[in-house]
């Protein structure tokens, strides 16, 4: 059972900063990409950034060079540092783990956190 929970939102200026974490139970399973979504009112999901497999990281274009997406194996928490956010970033962040399991690719998702940035 693959449980995920975000925290780290809130409500931030333009131009400030938010770290966002994701806690995950321990991932017996094989990690295809682990990586952060948002959906913003009215839109779509969208990709944020994400881990794949053997650590190359992939972001949104319109958050490269201020979001970091991060893991720490041990304490299995994954990050994502979000720097110089903007009120378009305003959106629920969703964490996001793709495991193999019993032979098939699956999706798990946390709860999402609202981060809402103010101009």
């Amino acid at each position: 059972q693959v449980q995920l929970v975000e925290s780290g939102g809130g409500l931030v200026q333009a131009g400030g900063s938010l770290r966002l974490s994701c806690t995950h139970s321990t991932i017996t399973f094989s990690i295809n990409t682990i990586g952060w979504y948002r959906q913003a009112p009215g839109k779509q999901r969208e990709l944020v950034a994400e881990i794949i497999t053997g650590g190359s990281t992939n972001y949104r274009d319109s958050v490269k060079g201020r979001f970091t997406i991060s893991r720490d194996n041990a304490k299995n928490i994954m990050y994502l540092q979000m720097n110089n956010l903007k009120p378009e970033d305003t959106a629920v962040y969703y964490c996001n783990a793709g495991l193999w399991r019993n032979g098939g690719l699956y999706d798990y998702w946390g709860q999402g956190t609202q981060v809402t940035v103010s101009s």
